[in-house]
């Protein structure tokens, strides 16, 4: 119901420009963000700073995830052999070290989502100065961020990427 209230309120807010844009040209904006996300040298820079920070920890669960098989395979191939007991007792030592397994890799998930967002929250908070600072500097009166269609005349995403490059190359 929120979501609803919102959607008419920025909808009857963007008639009401629409209505006055009768009396003066509007000057509308649109930025792309998954270009953003994809193209800005600072959102390269932080893919990078990720996987730099969280491939040892995904090499540790990728071997131990390879123990884990090696290991099941071997009980499998044992298991004939094996007593009651002894079949019973390697059943839960597997288990256990799956169970241990799939909390390091939910743990793992959850931390790398955690600075994903982290990231991508840095790099729109960064991005949206920018689309500001050209709103300002070009009289923009409204400039949108992701819809179905834009008119590529309108589209500065561009421009933001542009400055933002230079920005982060300083």
């Amino acid at each position: 119901m929120n979501n609803f209230l919102r959607r008419c309120c920025t909808g009857l807010a963007f008639a009401g420009l629409l209505i006055s844009a009768q009396a003066q040209a509007l000057h509308l904006g649109f930025i792309k963000t998954d270009r953003i996300f994809k193209e800005a040298n600072s959102a390269k820079i932080a893919q990078t700073k990720l996987q730099q920070e969280f491939s040892k920890r995904e090499k540790e669960i990728a071997a131990q995830d390879a123990l884990l098989k090696s290991a099941a395979n071997k009980f499998e191939v044992e298991a004939p052999t094996l007593s009651e007991a002894q079949r019973v007792s390697r059943q839960k030592q597997l288990a256990d070290q799956d169970r241990e397994l799939q909390r390091k890799r939910r743990g793992f998930e959850e931390d790398l989502t955690a600075r994903k967002n982290d990231e991508l929250q840095q790099l729109l908070a960064d991005a949206n100065k920018v689309v500001k600072q050209v709103a300002e500097a070009e009289k923009y009166d409204l400039v949108l961020q992701d819809a179905v269609y834009v008119s590529p005349k309108h589209d500065i995403t561009d421009k933001v990427l542009k400055i933002m490059n230079a920005q982060s190359g300083k």
